[in-house]
Protein backbone atom coordinates (compact mmCIF):
# COMPACT_ATOMS: atom_id res chain seq x y z
CA UNK A 1 0.00 0.00 0.00
CA UNK A 2 1.46 2.97 -1.12
CA UNK A 3 0.39 5.44 1.92
CA UNK A 4 0.15 4.48 5.80
CA UNK A 5 -1.70 5.99 8.39
CA UNK A 6 -0.03 8.10 10.37
CA UNK A 7 -0.12 10.74 13.47
CA UNK A 8 1.68 13.19 12.09
CA UNK A 9 0.34 16.41 11.41
CA UNK A 10 2.48 18.88 9.00
CA UNK A 11 2.02 22.01 8.31
CA UNK A 12 3.52 25.13 5.68
CA UNK A 13 3.94 29.01 6.01
CA UNK A 14 0.71 30.97 6.27
CA UNK A 15 0.99 32.87 2.89
CA UNK A 16 -0.76 35.69 4.47
CA UNK A 17 -0.44 36.00 8.08
CA UNK A 18 -0.90 39.42 8.07
CA UNK A 19 -4.49 38.96 7.29
CA UNK A 20 -7.56 37.13 9.33
CA UNK A 21 -9.19 34.80 7.16
CA UNK A 22 -11.39 31.46 7.45
CA UNK A 23 -9.85 28.01 5.99
CA UNK A 24 -12.81 25.28 5.98
CA UNK A 25 -12.44 21.80 5.42
CA UNK A 26 -14.92 19.01 5.21
CA UNK A 27 -13.79 15.35 6.04
CA UNK A 28 -16.79 13.41 4.69
CA UNK A 29 -15.10 9.49 5.61
CA UNK A 30 -14.01 9.76 9.38
CA UNK A 31 -14.02 6.39 10.86
CA UNK A 32 -13.27 5.05 14.11
CA UNK A 33 -14.69 2.24 16.54
CA UNK A 34 -16.88 1.97 19.20
CA UNK A 35 -14.92 1.56 22.21
CA UNK A 36 -17.88 -1.00 23.90
CA UNK A 37 -18.60 -2.68 21.02
CA UNK A 38 -16.10 -2.60 18.87
CA UNK A 39 -17.98 -1.74 15.75
CA UNK A 40 -17.32 0.83 12.99
CA UNK A 41 -18.46 4.63 13.79
CA UNK A 42 -18.77 7.02 10.73
CA UNK A 43 -18.76 10.83 11.17
CA UNK A 44 -18.31 14.32 8.84
CA UNK A 45 -15.40 15.88 10.34
CA UNK A 46 -15.86 20.33 9.70
CA UNK A 47 -12.74 22.30 10.48
CA UNK A 48 -12.68 26.07 10.69
CA UNK A 49 -9.66 27.27 11.12
CA UNK A 50 -8.21 31.27 10.85
CA UNK A 51 -4.24 30.10 10.69
CA UNK A 52 -1.43 32.05 12.30
CA UNK A 53 1.87 31.74 11.21
CA UNK A 54 0.82 27.58 10.28
CA UNK A 55 -1.47 26.15 7.86
CA UNK A 56 -2.37 22.03 8.02
CA UNK A 57 -1.04 20.45 5.23
CA UNK A 58 -3.93 18.37 3.51
CA UNK A 59 -2.80 15.06 2.39
CA UNK A 60 -1.25 14.88 5.96
CA UNK A 61 -4.32 15.86 7.65
CA UNK A 62 -6.07 12.84 5.47
CA UNK A 63 -3.50 10.46 6.78
CA UNK A 64 -3.80 11.60 10.24
CA UNK A 65 -7.49 11.30 10.22
CA UNK A 66 -6.56 7.54 8.98
CA UNK A 67 -5.05 6.66 11.65
CA UNK A 68 -8.08 6.85 13.92
CA UNK A 69 -10.07 3.92 11.95
CA UNK A 70 -9.20 0.80 14.08
CA UNK A 71 -9.41 2.83 17.65
CA UNK A 72 -11.77 2.48 20.21
CA UNK A 73 -12.70 5.87 20.83
CA UNK A 74 -15.91 7.43 22.67
CA UNK A 75 -17.72 10.96 20.16
CA UNK A 76 -16.33 13.27 22.83
CA UNK A 77 -13.21 12.38 23.62
CA UNK A 78 -11.71 11.65 19.77
CA UNK A 79 -13.12 15.21 18.93
CA UNK A 80 -11.07 16.84 21.40
CA UNK A 81 -8.54 15.09 20.64
CA UNK A 82 -8.01 15.80 17.45
CA UNK A 83 -8.80 19.68 17.68
CA UNK A 84 -5.61 19.42 20.04
CA UNK A 85 -3.78 17.52 17.88
CA UNK A 86 -4.34 20.22 15.27
CA UNK A 87 -3.87 23.00 17.46
CA UNK A 88 -0.36 21.71 18.64
CA UNK A 89 0.52 21.38 15.25
CA UNK A 90 -0.24 25.04 13.76
CA UNK A 91 -1.23 27.09 16.76
CA UNK A 92 -3.89 28.55 14.94
CA UNK A 93 -5.79 31.97 15.59
CA UNK A 94 -9.24 30.39 15.98
CA UNK A 95 -10.21 26.97 15.28
CA UNK A 96 -13.52 24.86 15.34
CA UNK A 97 -14.02 21.22 15.20
CA UNK A 98 -17.53 19.83 14.46
CA UNK A 99 -17.58 16.15 14.24
CA UNK A 100 -21.29 15.11 12.89
CA UNK A 101 -21.14 10.98 13.65
CA UNK A 102 -24.10 8.72 11.94
CA UNK A 103 -27.00 7.55 13.57
CA UNK A 104 -26.30 4.62 15.83
CA UNK A 105 -29.13 2.91 18.05
CA UNK A 106 -31.53 5.99 16.37
CA UNK A 107 -29.03 8.68 17.89
CA UNK A 108 -27.08 11.27 15.88
CA UNK A 109 -24.48 13.15 17.61
CA UNK A 110 -22.84 15.92 17.35
CA UNK A 111 -19.31 17.83 18.93
CA UNK A 112 -18.35 20.85 18.67
CA UNK A 113 -15.11 21.66 20.62
CA UNK A 114 -13.35 24.57 19.98
CA UNK A 115 -9.56 26.49 20.52
CA UNK A 116 -9.46 30.51 21.00
CA UNK A 117 -5.62 32.03 20.93
CA UNK A 118 -6.32 34.37 24.12
CA UNK A 119 -4.44 37.50 22.54
CA UNK A 120 -6.97 37.36 19.20
CA UNK A 121 -10.17 39.05 18.75
CA UNK A 122 -12.20 37.94 15.87
CA UNK A 123 -12.99 40.47 13.62
CA UNK A 124 -16.47 42.38 13.58
CA UNK A 125 -19.03 40.84 10.92
CA UNK A 126 -20.18 42.89 8.40
CA UNK A 127 -23.47 42.34 6.88
CA UNK A 128 -23.90 43.75 3.50
CA UNK A 129 -27.23 45.25 2.60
Amino acid sequence: MPSQPSKTLETFENPMPERDYTIRIDIPEFTCLCPKTGQPDFATLHLEYVPDLACVELKALKLYVWSFREEGAFHEKVTNTILDDLVAACAPRFMRLTAKFNVRGGIYTTVVAEHRKTSWVAPEIVNLP
